[in-house]
Formats: C-alpha cells, sequence, structure tokens
C-alpha cells in the first residue's frame, strides 16, 4: 500500500475504533442503568447520618433540601453543615427543621480548616456530629428520590468501600445548560459505569455512602484532605484499602435551571484540572473523548469523499446513540441536545488544553491550589445551631 492510499485507510481504522469504543461504552452504561448486578451486603434497615453541606441560596435550595426530609427510610438523621454563621441558608434550614419535626435534623456551624477544598473543610464537623456508623456525604443540589437511601444501599456489597452516585443535569433552561447535560450526563456518568463495569470504579463527591469504622481506621474525613478533591482521594483510599467503589443503579439528578457559557466553561475547567493532578494517566486521553476533533482531524487526513462520507456515518452513528442512551435511561433529552453534543465536543480539546496550564482553580470565589497536600491534624470539636 503506497503512502497515499495508506493515510485515509489509517484516518478511517482509527476513527473505527474510537467508534467502537464509543458504542461499547454506550452499551455498557445502558445495560448498567436501572440494574442491580447482585444482592446488597447493606444491614437492613441499619440507621443513617445525612450530611449535607450547604453554602450559600441557589435557585432550587428549598426543593433540593425539602425532598431530604421526605425519604421513606425508617431511621435516619440530617446534619447541616455550614461553614459561615452570617450564611443566608441558615433562616431556611431552621423553617425546614421546624416543619418536619418527626426528622432528626440539627446545624452544625463552622468549618475545619483541613484542606484548600471549601466543601470538605465544612463537612469535618458534620462527620465527627454524626450519631451512626453509616454516613451519607450529599451536596446540597442532589435531587434526592423518596427511596433515595434504599437505592444507595442496594449497591453495597461485600468488597464495596465505598458507593457513589454521579450527577444527571435535569430541568436545563437555555441552550448552555443543555451543553451542561451533554458533558455530566451522556459523557461523565457514561464513563463513570464503563470505568466501575472495568472494576475501575472511581468516586463522585455528589453522594458518597460511607460506612464509618471503615474510613475513621484509615484516617477518618480528615484523611480525603490528601487531595484537593475529596473524590479522588476517596477513590484512592478505597483502592488502597483493596475496595472498590460502586455506583448507584440509577443516579440521581441535579437540576441546573440556567446556565451562562463562562459558568459551564470554569465548571468544566476547574473539573478537569482536579482529574488531570489526581489521575493524570486516566486525564490524557481525553481529549479523544468527543468524536468532534479526532473525526475531523480524519475527515482532513482522509482527503477523498468516500472516506469523509464513511467518517461522517460513523460520527453520526456515535451520536445516535448517545442520545439513545439518554432516552433509554430517561435523562434530558431535546432535540437542541444533539447541537449541544456538538458544542460540546468541541470545547473538550480546549478545556483539555486549558487543564494542562494551572495548579490552581477557582471555587466559590476561593483560590485553590490543587497540588496534593498532607492531611490537617488539629480536631476541634463541633459547634451546634
Amino acid at each position: 500500500m503506497d503512502l497515499e492510499a495508506a493515510g485515509p485507510a489509517l484516518a478511517l481504522s482509527l476513527c473505527g475504533l474510537l467508534t467502537l469504543l464509543n458504542l461499547a461504552s454506550l452499551w455498557v452504561t445502558g445495560r448498567r442503568i436501572g440494574r442491580r448486578i447482585e444482592a446488597s451486603t447493606f444491614p437492613a434497615g441499619a440507621p443513617v447520618s445525612l450530611v449535607r453541606p450547604v453554602c450559600g441560596l441557589e435557585t432550587f435550595s428549598e426543593e433540593t433540601l425539602t425532598r431530604g426530609f421526605r425519604l421513606d427510610y425508617p431511621d435516619y438523621e440530617i446534619v447541616f453543615c455550614v461553614a459561615d454563621a452570617a450564611d443566608p441558608i441558615l433562616p431556611l434550614l431552621h423553617q425546614l427543621i421546624a416543619a418536619h419535626p418527626r426528622v432528626a435534623a440539627r446545624i452544625v456551624v463552622g468549618d475545619e480548616r483541613v484542606s484548600d477544598n471549601p466543601k470538605l473543610n465544612n463537612c469535618v464537623r458534620g462527620w465527627e456530629a454524626a450519631r451512626h456508623d453509616w454516613i451519607v456525604l450529599a451536596d446540597s443540589n442532589v435531587l434526592m428520590p423518596a427511596d433515595y437511601l434504599q437505592r444507595m444501599q442496594a449497591a453495597w456489597r461485600a468488597e464495596t468501600g465505598l458507593v457513589c452516585s454521579t450527577p444527571i443535569g435535569a430541568r436545563p433552561e437555555g441552550f448552555w445548560a443543555e451543553v451542561e447535560c451533554a458533558f455530566l450526563n451522556t459523557l461523565q456518568a457514561r464513563w463513570q459505569y464503563t470505568g466501575e463495569a472495568l472494576g475501575l470504579g472511581f468516586a463522585q463527591g455528589k453522594s458518597m455512602l460511607w460506612h464509618r469504622p471503615f474510613l475513621d481506621a484509615r484516617g477518618g474525613i480528615r484523611a480525603l484532605a490528601s487531595e484537593i478533591a475529596e473524590d479522588a482521594a476517596a477513590t484512592k483510599l478505597v483502592r488502597a484499602a483493596g475496595r472498590q467503589v460502586h455506583l448507584v443503579a440509577a443516579p440521581f439528578e441535579q437540576p441546573l435551571g440556567a446556565r451562562r457559557p463562562g459558568e459551564v466553561w470554569a465548571r468544566q475547567l476547574r473539573w478537569a484540572r482536579l482529574r488531570r493532578v489526581t489521575f493524570p494517566l486516566f486525564f490524557a486521553p481525553e481529549i479523544v473523548s468527543g468524536a468532534l476533533l479526532p473525526f475531523l482531524l480524519a475527515g482532513l487526513a482522509a482527503g477523498t469523499p468516500a472516506a469523509a462520507a464513511m467518517l461522517a456515518l460513523m460520527a453520526a452513528a456515535s451520536y445516535a446513540a448517545e442520545y439513545r442512551l439518554a432516552v433509554r435511561a430517561g435523562w434530558h433529552r431535546s432535540p437542541r441536545l444533539l447541537l449541544a453534543f456538538l458544542v460540546r465536543d468541541a470545547l473538550i480539546p480546549l478545556v483539555w488544553g486549558r487543564a494542562w496550564m494551572r495548579d490552581a482553580v477557582v471555587w466559590r470565589g476561593n483560590s485553590m491550589d490543587i497540588r496534593p497536600k498532607a492531611t490537617g491534624r488539629l480536631r476541634p470539636r463541633p459547634s451546634a445551631a
């Protein structure tokens, strides 16, 4: 084969392989969503502490926080963690606690500076104040169904060290919120479930079910300060213990509302930099996780109309299968989502490139050095409000 013919053949072969990988990951995720793989070993009815770090009022705060009081579970408590005593979320929390007297709930005020991660700092006192051995750390914007705790527990097996749920974008308002859905749902969640199927489960900080004796034996919640991202630290801690991270059978929604382009860019860049620092070998191939760039480059290299047409068919098959996953899983879908896939894939190489350029991120106005640090040692006592 001469060089002129080798170019199109190589381009078609590489894109064919990428298409097969995408289709395989979509198939694995489609098979995994909604199915319980093995019987749970979680002790039935064990009391649970639901620890929720909160910071500021958001569009859906009242709805997402109220859902936590309406769980269909016999014995659980809610511990709200508020770093700042002047936080505007506090009146809403007091109102919700008063409106649901049957649920044991309280507020722990003040954080512990164990890391540059403000969310982890906010969780420390709540973890230490929790009364039960089974603890769920859940972000304030998780939209909990009534069987939230049961669905977390159903994924617990003998080899489990941690159960998590990746966030699923829901209720987007405007095109850029659809782009956020394209990132969260059929891309990031899909690869999360594919990794778990391959025995490479990664923790996700939105919802995490821990057995306190397991984590406390390895340094407690403060051990998660070993990485700037608590979910990356959790992943490494669980793997070092010879355990696995498992995902819920059906992940929980996060209502998005409106999103501006800069918000989507900043959030994806922050997450990309965190992945780059904490798992560089897994982050490196992300530049080809979207179909647009490799297929465009392959089309230029192919140089023939027939090859370009074949590449277009493979790309269309990938996007059609991605949309089909959204339909099958019951995730957000709309005609604009197909355009959102293309915009997302155009952003992926830009985000990937910028992620290698700095060792700092900004979150909620806080500049965070993302290089790994030693864990904190002080253990001041919690205060309750």
